[in-house]
C-alpha cells in the first residue's frame, strides 16, 4: 500500500491562513509559521476589541452628557439621577446626540431633571 500524502488538505490550509495574512508587514503575510502566528494574535485582539469598542463609545458618551450637563449648572451624576427621579429614560447614546446636535432640547431635559431633584 502506498504511504498517504496529505498534500491537498495541507495545502488549502495553508493557503486559507496566507489569506487571511494578507496585508500584514514583513514575513507575516508570507509565511505560513509567522503567518500563523499573528493570524491567531489577531483574532484574539479582534475578540478583545470587540468588546473594548462598547466600553470606549460609552466612556465617549458619558464625557459628552457631562460637558452638556455642566452648561445647564449641573454634573453629569446629577443629571442622571434627576432624569431617572423625573421618570425620563434615555438611554446614554440619545442623550449623547442630543447634547451634540439639539443643545435646546438637551437643556429641557436639564430643567426637567433640575426640578425632579427640588
Amino acid at each position: 500500500m502506498p504511504r498517504v500524502k496529505g498534500g491537498t488538505v495541507t495545502r488549502r490550509r495553508r493557503k486559507r491562513v496566507l489569506k487571511l495574512a494578507k496585508g500584514y508587514y514583513g514575513s507575516k503575510h508570507a509565511l505560513f509559521k509567522t503567518a500563523k502566528q499573528q493570524v491567531m494574535k489577531s483574532g484574539q485582539y479582534a475578540y478583545r476589541d470587540r468588546r473594548q469598542k462598547k466600553r470606549e463609545f460609552r466612556k465617549l458618551w458619558i464625557a459628552r452628557i457631562n460637558a452638556a450637563a455642566r452648561n445647564n449648572d449641573l454634573s453629569y451624576s446629577r443629571l442622571m439621577y434627576g432624569l431617572k427621579q423625573a421618570g425620563i429614560e434615555v438611554n446614554r447614546k440619545m442623550l449623547s446626540d442630543l447634547a451634540i446636535n439639539d443643545e435646546k432640547a438637551f437643556s429641557q431635559l436639564a430643567e426637567k431633571a433640575k426640578t425632579a431633584l427640588k
